[in-house]
């Protein structure tokens, strides 16, 4: 018998993979002949740049480089500092079973810890660290029976789901330009150390199009010909527009932002101006919230029913927190203090995220490296402060997806006499989550007759006591009644409560006996 179903369809994105690993960048770099020999590296940092992502068969190949800026103690009686630019290339193949040609790849990449030691006074050795994190997502149209049309008798267990549902993703590049000025009075030697933040994120939804906005916040330190240390700070605004068909302001949206390139470069000496450029990657998921009724199981007293069922995880109900946490530390700083500190380079070092039932909780580092000049010799000194942090789990499920964004506002530093610094950091978490939903989908569904005997019995009740884990429709599906009829026997108004225990008189809709012997357990017949 051909079996008329009625399906709707939707689009989903399902997760295929989520993956972070650390990786290495090992490369040696030799001093240039226009520069001093080395006699001690004083400070180092960098900022990652992911030139190109591929998705291959079970594995992913990430492309990019690490901009790193080394500060070093020079063997020279006319200079007491200078500095290396360096690029440390990496070429990457991360193992992820179950990748594919045309997935969509989300990637966070972090340096954790970049390394410098002095191998001769020509050459040094670099070592940068690097995080990188992994979503692998896959476009599916999935097919969902809700209902069948043309079974007599048919029962059917329904839930309601709301379910994101793909509408597009697409991506941009953004060019964000800016010329940030130095004093006039100084005549730029060298470029010490640059760090980079994108900050202040953004969207705004239109038809067919989404605006992201952000803002790059750059800090340059650099050296004046008369050996002087000085900073520059500007914000270059980063906008895009990414095209996506039938969005609209009513969808969410999932914007990413990736470094590729980095162009820093000195302005002529009359200009007093250093030139920035960055290309950065925008790259958005769009979805809508959509109510769905799906069928999880279903029978028909009258006929025997033939069907598979196919397991899709789908994501739901995404939301987007934002909280505040005030970090109070003493911390030591022997020989620094607010007249000889040069400049503070902070950030964050995520070390785990634990996801209980009642909430999410942040652990990791605040790291301080503070650059300062100790008897007219330029130092460094790097301070971890451990934080532990919680915010709240909504969804009351530990099976959820967490993305976050750790940034810290208002630093502020209080020197105290004892060589000791009273700091106060203000850390702001941007969450996004999202609750993960199996869903089971009806395939394959297929009618065969039953052969109907035993119907003088069609008017007897069977006593049945509910155990563990029983639910009404569990029980009529077993002994082909209904929950209806069930439940109006025995007067429950509330077919979602019963109690382990409880004695139910089941109505046989067309009840057929099995050859199974009969033990304590099994319901009696009356």
């Amino acid at each position: 018998m051909e079996v008329e179903l009625g399906k709707e369809k939707i689009w989903v994105n399902k997760l295929i993979a989520q993956k972070k690993e650390i990786i290495f960048i090992e490369e040696d770099e030799i001093v240039p002949d226009t520069k001093p020999d080395i006699l001690n590296t004083i400070n180092v940092n960098g900022n990652v740049c992911v030139h190109k992502k591929e998705v291959m068969q079970d594995k992913v190949k990430i492309e990019g480089n690490v901009n790193t800026y080394v500060m070093y103690l020079p063997d020279s009686n006319e200079d007491n500092l200078r500095a290396l630019n360096c690029t440390l290339d990496f070429s990457q193949n991360i193992s992820v079973p179950g990748a594919k040609e045309g997935m969509i790849l989300i990637t966070k990449c972090e340096i954790k810890d970049i390394e410098c030691k002095v191998i001769n006074g020509r050459k040094i050795g670099l070592k940068a660290s690097l995080e990188i994190s992994i979503d692998l997502y896959s476009n599916e149209n999935v097919e969902i029976v809700n209902n069948v049309q043309n079974i007599q008798d048919i029962q059917t267990l329904q839930q309601n789901f709301q379910v994101n549902s793909l509408i597009g993703n697409g991506k941009t590049n953004i060019y964000a330009k800016e010329t940030l000025n130095i004093d006039p009075q100084d005549e730029l030697a060298e470029i010490l150390s640059v760090n980079i933040n994108l900050d202040n994120k953004d969207i705004k939804l239109s038809y067919n199009k989404v605006l992201t906005k952000a803002e790059a916040n750059v800090q340059i330190m650099y050296l004046t010909e008369d050996n002087k240390i000085k900073i520059t700070k500007g914000t270059i605004p980063v906008v895009g527009f990414i095209d996506i068909q039938n969005i609209t302001d009513e969808n969410i949206c999932d914007v990413n932002y990736e470094i590729k390139n980095i162009l820093i470069r000195a302005n002529s000496v009359e200009e007093h101006s250093i030139y920035v450029e960055l290309e950065i990657e925008a790259s958005c998921m769009a979805y809508e919230k959509k109510e769905i009724s799906l069928i999880q199981d279903l029978y028909t007293p009258t006929a025997n029913l033939e069907y598979t069922q196919k397991r899709v995880m789908l994501s739901s109900e995404k939301s987007e927190m934002e909280n505040e946490f005030v970090i109070q530390e003493k911390i030591e700083a022997p020989g620094i203090d607010k007249n000889n500190l040069i400049n503070t380079e902070t950030y964050v070092n995520v070390v785990n995220v634990g996801i209980s039932e009642s909430k999410i909780t942040f652990n990791g580092d605040i790291v301080l490296n503070f650059i300062y000049n100790s008897e007219n010799i330029v130092n460094s000194r790097k301070v971890k402060v451990p934080f532990e942090v919680s915010i709240e789990n909504r969804y009351n499920n530990s099976n959820i997806n967490v993305d976050y964004e750790i940034s810290l506002k208002n630093i502020k530093y209080d020197f105290k006499s004892d060589e000791m610094i009273q700091l106060e950091v203000i850390m702001q978490i941007n969450t996004k989550i999202s609750n993960n939903i199996n869903l089971n989908i009806i395939d394959n569904l297929q009618i065969n007759d039953k052969n109907n005997t035993d119907n003088e019995d069609y008017d007897s009740l069977i006593l049945y006591i509910v155990k563990p884990g029983d639910t009404i429709w569990k029980i009529a599906k077993k002994f082909n009644s209904t929950v209806n009829d069930i439940s109006r026997v025995n007067g429950i108004e509330d077919s979602n409560k019963i109690d382990v225990g409880q004695k139910l008189y089941i109505p046989k809709f067309n009840y057929i006996k099995k050859d199974v012997s009969r033990n304590a357990t099994e319901p009696a017949i009356v």
